[in-house]
């Protein structure tokens, strides 16, 4: 469970290659024109957008269903739904979702595909502030220094943009406001973390449940708003200049698409790549951990920034160097990647922390025992634990970190 073998290999490769194609694939969209039904122009189709991710969202209830039934063909385990779960759970996290996702697709519109995909790491910064006002977390030291390491990448991704801007640029026309909207979606996003803690973490609802559901009730909520938003007259910053005097015109945005074989295929791959990302990334939680699945996010950012150079959507900015670097530090420090070598910092020295520990160690011993409940095969089990512990220099070795940290989420989701 928490190491590379090859289908380990084969699902960081999946989550990283789709969780790329979802930024590319929108913003290959954005700078593509084609002919709609007021000329040629570029698109630029935010909430339409927004809709066609939750399509690929609700292709997760799809793909759970395939997966239950080769569980039942096969007789493997499977990770089911109870039916003790009520579907509106699920309602408020998909507005929150159809918020933000609305936000960042404006967003992403105006400014680079890498600088969005930094900025979005301001959410750890939001989901701080949020957990501990609303789910009453403590905020230990080593997570406000990740927080202040994440503001200060913030300042420099955010800097590069007013330094040298490129307002004539047809990828970015307005890279700051852009960057300033997804930051913003960001408080969106870490308010739909703390609901979904609060009121869908309490069921045992299977992890691509959740993404498909949301995925459903946003699909149906957002074909709803694209209606109304027809009506509503233009909005300077959110519409399409070229498109009519609407808010959204879904009309316009579908007849580009049908006219361009490329926005044809972005917008497929958009919708699929979110799909394949979702399962990746749920996939990688269960077999390894969530700690992957967020080393991984941040290699996915590295992807996006070089594909952004290479077709030159992007212009190479030292500060987004290091803006990058102190996002991934904070990031890395505030989920207990890396210590910091001060002991007033350091997590491994938090009091709540060791005792998370205390009880995730004596919870493998009693799993071990449960293994070898008779004769010599318990002492040999609790020898093999105390050996694999002190394999290592630093006292733990990579195995028994993998099970500790396993046991440690489940002692930390119970917390």
């Amino acid at each position: 469970m928490g190491g590379f073998d090859s289908f380990g290999l084969f699902l960081a490769i999946g989550m990283c290659v789709t969780g790329s194609l979802n930024t590319l694939s929108a913003k290959l969209a954005n700078n593509t024109s084609a002919k709609g039904l007021f000329g040629d122009y570029q698109f630029n189709h935010p909430f339409v957008q927004t809709a066609t991710m939750f399509a690929g969202e609700s292709l997760c209830l799809i793909a759970y269903s395939l997966l239950l039934w080769r569980a039942k063909r096969t007789g493997r385990a499977f990770d089911r739904a109870s039916n003790d779960f009520p579907f509106y759970i699920f309602v408020l996290p998909a507005l929150c979702d159809l918020t933000a996702t609305s936000i960042m697709s404006v967003g992403l519109v105006y400014t680079y595909a890498s600088v969005y995909q930094m900025m979005r790491g301001s959410v750890v910064i939001f989901t701080g502030i949020f957990s501990w006002l609303f789910l009453g977390r403590k905020l230990q030291p080593y997570k406000i220094l990740g927080m202040v390491l994440v503001l200060l990448g913030l300042a420099c991704v955010g800097s590069a943009s007013v330094i040298s801007p490129d307002n004539d640029s047809a990828s970015a026309p307005k890279p700051l406001m852009g960057a300033v909207l997804v930051v913003a979606a960001q408080l969106v996003v870490a308010t739909q973390m703390v609901v979904e803690e609060k009121f869908i973490d309490r069921y045992n609802v299977p992890a691509l449940l959740v993404p498909g559901f949301e995925g459903l009730f946003g699909l149906t909520m957002m074909s709803i708003l694209l209606i109304i938003f027809y009506y509503i007259p233009h909005i300077n910053g959110l519409s399409n200049d070229m498109a009519g005097n609407h808010l959204e015109n879904s009309l316009d945005a579908f007849t580009q698409i049908g006219n361009s074989y490329v926005l044809g295929l972005a917008t497929i791959g958009y919708v699929f790549s979110i799909a394949f990302f979702n399962y990746f990334g749920a996939s990688v939680t269960k077999y390894m951990n969530a700690t992957t699945r967020m080393v991984l996010d941040n290699v996915r950012t590295i992807v996006i920034w070089a594909a952004d150079l290479i077709i030159g959507w992007d212009k190479f900015q030292y500060m987004q160097i290091i803006g990058f670097v102190f996002l991934i530090l904070g990031t890395a420090v505030y989920n207990r990647i890396l210590p910091v070598p001060i002991a007033f910092f350091d997590y491994r020295l938090d009091p709540e922390y060791l005792l998370l520990v205390e009880q995730a160690d004596n919870k493998l011993q009693v799993q071990s025992a449960q293994i070898h409940p008779n004769g010599d095969d318990d002492q040999l089990e609790a020898s093999n634990m105390v050996a694999d512990r002190h394999q290592n220099g630093d006292g733990v070795s990579s195995s028994y970190k993998s099970n500790l940290h396993t046991a440690l989420l489940d002692e930390e989701a119970a917390y």
